[in-house]
């Protein structure tokens, strides 16, 4: 995948996570999240045995849930200090 269309993919998966999670980020932010957590979540996929999801929707399915676990666990640990 292109980096215009991980950027793509990252933003909305990001938002899409920030509404989930009734998170308030900022456009750079959810790109981060939703990069960062498609590769997350497909590393995490690939631990168990499950192959990378990829195309478009897959990625975007991906980052999703990425996305929300890495608010997750920033909320446990901020609630933590």
């Amino acid at each position: 995948m292109g980096w215009i269309v991980a950027i793509i993919v990252g933003a909305i998966a990001g938002w899409i996570a920030e509404k989930i999670m009734k998170a308030d980020h900022g456009l750079l932010t959810n790109i981060v999240l939703g990069i960062i957590g498609a590769m997350i979540f497909n590393g995490l996929l690939g631990l168990v045995g499950i192959s990378e999801r990829t195309g478009f929707f897959g990625s975007l399915i991906a980052g999703v849930i990425g996305a929300c676990l890495l608010i997750w666990i920033w909320r446990m640990i901020k609630g933590r200090s």
